[in-house]
């Protein structure tokens, strides 16, 4: 059963043979390795395009900026699977980032569509973002949304990330149109919302990495790569001092049960 228009498999971005192997039209041996780093390789994976230096400089920044933030819930997955199997990184490094959605991790390609809808609804207002982040941001409100890339439960004054990362795209000459954009969206929050959201990493990703043409599609894999070298460090961390079983302890430490109890013979 055919599924799809393509009768055909295809692909463009690599191909090999018994002597090379071609990355986006790039000899593997010859042309990147030792010549690329590992943010500016994945851009070309991605995209198909070599990132200058300002992509690189705002690729890379984002890699370092969303990695790590200590046991959150994606790392106690991950040590927790590990605890159970520890012969299976791989399957640990999988619980991990089986969680990447719309809360944790995936939140960056939330936001970024969230922008580019202020800026298409801007369109419709004269290029007043404005009154486009307004509209964008009541119709989520409206839906019983959450507004992406907005309000952290640790980080109450902006998440420190935020403003390192805004000024490395500055300093890199990136683009800031979509910067721009996260600002006034934080702006009207207040408005519209009834209270502050503060911009967090998540906001901040998809406003530098549009800058660069990173395309919106792909938003969700930058976070899930990074944290990808966290969950390694962590698994690594684990085998050498494990705590996967202190944690299930501690969660059962403070578990109320609320159901019912077997009635008294």
């Amino acid at each position: 059963m055919k599924i799809g228009k393509a009768t055909q498999p295809r692909s463009a971005i690599c191909t090999s043979n018994a002597d090379t192997i071609v990355v986006r039209g790039a000899d593997l041996s010859r042309d990147l390795i030792g010549h690329i780093n590992f943010g500016d390789y994945f851009f070309l994976l991605v995209t198909g395009r070599r990132a200058d230096a300002a992509t690189s400089a705002v690729l890379n920044a984002t890699l370092v900026a969303i990695a790590e933030h200590g046991l959150v819930p994606s790392v106690q997955a991950a040590r927790m699977t590990l605890a159970a199997a520890p012969d299976a990184m791989q399957g640990a490094v999988a619980a991990g980032l089986l969680g990447s959605g719309s809360v944790i991790l995936g939140a960056s390609e939330t936001a970024g569509r969230l922008y580019l809808a202020v800026e298409k609804e801007a369109d419709k207002h004269a290029g007043d973002l404005h009154a486009a982040a307004r509209v964008v941001v009541a119709d989520l409100r409206a839906r019983k949304l959450p507004i992406a890339g907005y309000g952290h439960p640790e980080h109450k004054q902006r998440d420190p990330r935020v403003g390192r990362l805004f000024e490395v795209s500055a300093e890199a000459g990136a683009g800031q149109r979509y910067v721009e954009i996260a600002k006034i969206v934080e702006a009207v929050i207040p408005e519209v919302v009834g209270k502050e959201l503060k911009l967090n990493v998540s906001g901040a990703i998809p406003a530098v990495l549009l800058g660069v043409g990173f395309p919106v599609n792909a938003l969700k894999g930058v976070p899930m790569l990074a944290r990808t070298a966290s969950l390694i460090a962590h698994l690594n961390e684990e085998l050498e001092d494990p705590i996967g079983f202190a944690l299930s302890y501690q969660a059962t430490q403070g578990l109320q049960y609320t159901g019912d109890m077997p009635k008294a013979v």
